[in-house]
């Protein structure tokens, strides 16, 4: 695909975290990131990986949350403090550190999941209940009335 349009990702992967802490990034979603991305702590407890053009796009929705409000100072905290800005390695895999391995409760085995926005790491069994989650108790149908014609 290259530098023309990147096609959003989606699917999901399992691949092995190494003992160095580095997770490879499957094909299908290297054009996505290739131009560098951020790595962070994600809802549910997986990791969030954005390519850098989005992160921008969110750190002006970030700036824009009022500097007085608890909750939106504590969400940036929680955002920001585990942010690792990263390239793939020449074997298409990137770093990732170990408060964020800790937070994620990654080793071993990991989900690499595509989303319209970003990646996710996932746990495989946190991956599993979140997954359970949903088939047991689906969205409300208000949030599907545009996605089922």
């Amino acid at each position: 695909m290259g530098k023309g349009v990147v096609a959003l990702p989606f699917g999901e992967y399992l691949y092995a975290i190494d003992d160095k802490g580095r997770v490879v990034i499957p094909p299908s979603f290297r054009d996505f990131v290739e131009d560098g991305l951020i790595l962070t702590r994600g809802m549910e407890g997986c990791l969030y990986i954005f390519p850098l053009g989005v992160w921008r796009r969110l750190e002006e929705q970030l700036e824009q949350l009022p500097l007085t409000d608890p909750d939106s100072r504590a969400f940036v905290r929680f955002f920001y403090s585990g942010a690792s800005k990263n390239r793939l390695d020449n074997q298409s895999r990137i770093p990732v550190p170990q408060a964020l391995r800790n937070f994620a409760q990654l080793e071993g085995e990991v989900v690499v999941a595509g989303a319209p926005s970003r990646l996710e790491l996932w746990n495989p069994q946190r991956w599993n209940a979140v997954l359970e989650q949903v088939q047991s108790s689906p969205p409300r149908p208000e949030l599907l009335v545009n996605f089922i014609a």
